[in-house]
């Protein structure tokens, strides 16, 4: 995708400022196979940064370890935005409990 189109996808998402929005607008851009397979990426890299093994995770979902290997690259990446995203959510349910 070239960078213009990114850009204006990424500005598109933007404007969506609730979650009741953001919901929709997923639901209008994507199919259910689609969302369901983002939503399982984000599952499995929170996975991965609470600790659990790619086995582990892989037997919970009845998915390859082919499947998790993206996750485990994300977060490898330092400068990865969903892994700061998902380590600020983790330790924030930490310090509420």
């Amino acid at each position: 995708m070239d960078k213009q189109r990114r850009d204006d996808l990424a500005s598109v998402f933007l404007e969506a400022t609730t979650t009741d929005d953001m919901s929709t607008l997923l639901d209008e851009l994507l199919t259910s196979s689609e969302l369901e397979a983002l939503a399982l990426r984000i599952t499995l890299v929170r996975k991965l940064l609470l600790g659990q093994t790619q086995r582990q995770i892989a037997a919970e979902h009845h998915i390859s370890l082919c499947k998790i290997t993206r996750g485990s690259k994300i977060i490898k990446n330092k400068d990865s935005v969903i892994k700061g995203i998902l380590e600020r959510r983790i330790e924030d349910s930490k310090s509420s409990r």
